[in-house]
């Protein structure tokens, strides 16, 4: 639920301030000031290695920032949330996600398997017919409800990222993060998937997506915030974010950006 600070304004689903990551005593990220808004989409752009992935960790609260007398991280206010309150608002869906897989099972007990934080049903575990029933419906939401009784390991690799994003759904959260969703899919896999992205957003879900080709970035998501060596490269409106010269800055090659109705893409500028 959204809150207000004392002086009105709404609270902020999440807010990062001088937060720093360190491992074996180098700093692997580093955010000075980060607020994202309920309902607000944001794309994370950068480099193999530049703070990605640990910035979203920071998110879920899969790594902790450097003890600060003020937490440097707030989820909706809470300075100190509870990590079941966290994880209820946020789904998470990822290409190394997908890699996990290896069992034979229906699709849309994969589904169901996201109610228990699972891939696939834990044992001992009783699944009721409003349980199937509301992993049926994740699956209608998606298009695919004529895998649901398909074996997962027979799908195509976008029928099985769409069945993921339906095991995160279940849950309803207000918040879906797609870490490279793109990786390894075909055309047909990717259209599906961001079109997947689109729904989600128009539903008044925030969406954060990690990627590495503004090709990934829907129409829907305004923000771009970019990382480059562990720390805050960027952050702003997409028009002014993805341009030749700020991307070629970030990747440190020669990049020319193209936008067609609201569509980005980047390619590199040879010869030059």
């Amino acid at each position: 639920m959204q809150g207000e600070n004392n002086a009105g304004e709404k609270t902020p689903l999440f807010a990062i301030h001088d937060a720093s990551v360190v491992r074996a005593s180098k700093t692997i990220l580093h955010v000075d000031d980060f607020t994202l808004h309920e309902g607000e989409h944001v794309a994370l752009l950068g480099p193999n290695g530049a703070g990605k992935s640990t910035f979203i960790q920071l998110l879920t609260r899969e790594v902790f920032p450097l003890y600060r007398d003020e937490p440097p991280v707030r989820f909706r206010g809470n300075p100190r949330p509870q990590l079941t309150d966290v994880r209820r608002a946020l789904g998470v869906v990822s290409s190394t996600m997908h890699e996990q897989i290896r069992v034979h099972l229906p699709s849309v007990d994969i589904v169901v398997g996201g109610l228990f934080g699972t891939l696939g049903l834990p044992k001992q575990v009783e699944v009721t017919e409003r349980d199937r029933q509301l992993a049926l419906d994740a699956l209608e939401r998606l298009g695919i409800p004529e895998v649901a009784e398909r074996d997962v390991m027979t799908l195509s690799t976008g029928q099985a990222r769409r069945v993921l994003v339906a095991r995160e759904l279940i849950r309803d959260p207000q918040v879906l993060v797609f870490d490279e969703p793109c990786t390894g899919l075909d055309p047909e896999g990717m259209y599906h998937v961001r079109e997947t992205m689109s729904t989600l957003a128009a539903e008044g879900r925030s969406i954060i997506l990690v990627t590495h080709y503004p090709e990934d970035i829907i129409p829907a998501i305004g923000r771009v915030m970019l990382i480059k060596n562990a720390a805050i490269f960027a952050d702003g409106p997409k028009e002014q974010i993805l341009c030749d010269e700020v991307l070629s800055n970030l990747f440190d090659v020669p990049l020319v950006v193209d936008e067609h109705d609201g569509w980005y893409s980047m390619r590199g500028q040879y010869g030059a």
